[in-house]
């Protein structure tokens, strides 16, 4: 019987608006649902019932190595204006060894609330990074495999 083993982290695609960017990571694929603490006046328990309250997300950030002539990140957090942003739908894929996606998050209408721009050192020798975070509305994942 062959060793199951856990999927790598290392080989993943980030696909939006219908293009497959190269990034070096991505952070912030969570979801968290708090509770909500309810105590009615005739209940006979002294104590609150907790119930289910609305998911929140984390803004999504991804960090990729910066190219000349490429400033995708910019032009995008340059269409916020007042009330109005381009929103995307991103889609994160786990992959395997074929490249076939074994896990799949699903991002709804993100936009960009942060670039940060790379870390610049006359002694590093590290390549330039730049970083985009997102706010979005909904993450479902599929699990693939």
């Amino acid at each position: 019987m062959a060793a199951l083993y856990p999927i790598p982290a290392f080989h993943f695609r980030v696909e939006w608006g219908g293009t497959n960017l190269d990034f070096s990571e991505v952070s912030g694929l969570n979801v968290e649902v708090k509770p909500i603490s309810y105590r009615g006046g005739l209940m006979p328990e002294y104590s609150a019932i907790k119930m289910p309250g609305a998911p929140e997300y984390t803004n999504i950030s991804l960090k990729r190595g910066v190219f000349a002539g490429d400033n995708e990140f910019f032009q995008w957090i340059s269409t916020v204006k007042l009330n109005e942003v381009e929103r995307r739908n991103l889609t994160i894929s786990l992959l395997n060894g074929n490249h076939q996606p074994v896990m799949t998050w699903k991002v709804k209408n993100a936009w960009p609330t942060k670039v940060e721009g790379p870390s610049l050192s006359a002694t590093s020798t590290e390549v330039a990074i730049e970083t985009i975070e997102l706010v979005h509305e909904g993450l479902t994942v599929e699990n693939n495999g």
